[in-house]
């Protein structure tokens, strides 16, 4: 790979400085392509582009930037959060210490156009760029794992995919925000649906698809598992977000499933003391497993109290054990209206505990 070391000016850098959203960011007289395939969304909060001002007014040395010669100009390896906090701040899309760039003197205006950008520009092929990105990357913001894979598999169908799942306020994050966690600019959205739609296979589901001309039906995918949730439990709670609902329409979306009978089931689980995990109502009841609930268990002092009172002897079996080979057990269980009380608790043996369990 070529590396040339090279200065240029913010007046150069700003040069027909345009922010076209999903078409792309442009400067340095349009032939410096800001956002190529394998950077990220903007991600720097307010208190980080205006440090990178600070460190400009102060003519002190911003991190050294890399640009990759392309076909028609160049495009930005790493930098990216840097060189748009600068075009922005003197496009005037944000202040400084309460002043925008129309607002300062001509003579702060020069010192912040005149500033020299340490930049290399470097030349070689799309693999190679992308290695060197990996390796450089990055002062602050790391990359994720799917801000990377859209990097690996750059192409019509990513493109189209990030449309929907990829953007502030894109079409994802309307319609299921509620039902999400992470952020939709650093591609967690898109990682879980693919991983919801392809059982965890991300990379596999991205080469094959790189060059689809579009990413409908990953789109309708999402759509119908949300709407799935929401005719499913159509009463609305906060431990709703963030649960696997991908995986579990997968498994479900075909059951015979009343959701009159499962909300009152919610209700009453989340009314239950015993019940820790209140975010695992939900898979308790599509699947009825009850590990997914954290059954609230007898405390250590409990299970001394009950190893006492039973001088140490397996009401099961007889024989008797020290503390540390016997469990804590419910008499009565959860499912049949057992609560963690010292009056239904007991100390069995493991192997008693066990047999009773398999039951």
């Amino acid at each position: 790979m070529d590396i040339e070391l090279n200065n240029i000016t913010i007046k150069e850098l700003v040069k027909n400085y345009q922010d076209n959203q999903e078409a792309g960011v442009v400067g340095y007289g349009g032939k410096l392509n800001i956002r190529p395939p394998y950077q990220r969304e903007f991600v720097y909060s307010d208190k980080q582009r205006e440090a990178v001002i600070d460190t400009v007014t102060k003519d002190f040395p911003l991190n050294t930037m890399y640009w990759a010669v392309a076909s028609d100009g160049f495009e930005i390896i790493d930098g990216q959060q840097r060189t748009v906090s600068i075009c922005q701040y003197v496009d005037g899309v944000f202040s400084y210490k309460d002043r925008y760039f129309h607002n300062l003197q001509q003579d702060e205006k020069d010192n912040i156009l005149n500033y020299k950008l340490t930049v290399y520009q470097c030349q070689g092929t799309d693999s190679e760029k992308l290695d060197w990105f990996r390796t450089i990357n990055i002062a602050g913001e790391k990359l994720t794992d799917q801000e990377l894979r859209n990097a690996v598999y750059a192409g019509s169908w990513t493109a189209d995919a990030k449309r929907y799942f990829s953007k502030t306020q894109c079409a994802a994050w309307q319609l299921a925000d509620k039902y999400m966690t992470g952020s939709p600019i650093r591609q967690d959205y898109l990682e879980t649906a693919i991983s919801w739609m392809n059982d965890g296979e991300i990379e596999g589901y991205m080469a094959e698809h790189q060059h689809d001309k579009n990413a409908n039906p990953l789109w309708l995918y999402f759509q119908a598992v949300i709407s799935w949730v929401k005719a499913t439990f159509p009463k609305y709670r906060k431990e709703m977000k963030g649960i696997a609902w991908g995986t579990f329409y997968n498994m479900h979306k075909d059951d015979n499933l009343d959701p009159a009978t499962l909300e009152a089931e919610s209700t009453r689980l989340m009314a239950d003391d015993e019940v820790t995990k209140k975010k695992g109502i939900y898979e308790y009841l599509l699947t009825g497993n009850e590990k997914h609930l954290s059954i609230r268990t007898f405390t250590d002092s409990n299970k001394r109290t009950l190893y006492e009172r039973q001088k140490g002897i397996c009401p099961a079996c007889k024989e008797q054990f020290d503390i540390g080979q016997m469990e804590a057990d419910h008499i009565t269980p959860w499912s049949q209206g057992g609560k963690t009380e010292l009056d239904n608790g007991q100390m069995l043996c493991r192997d008693c505990n066990r047999r009773k369990s398999d039951k």
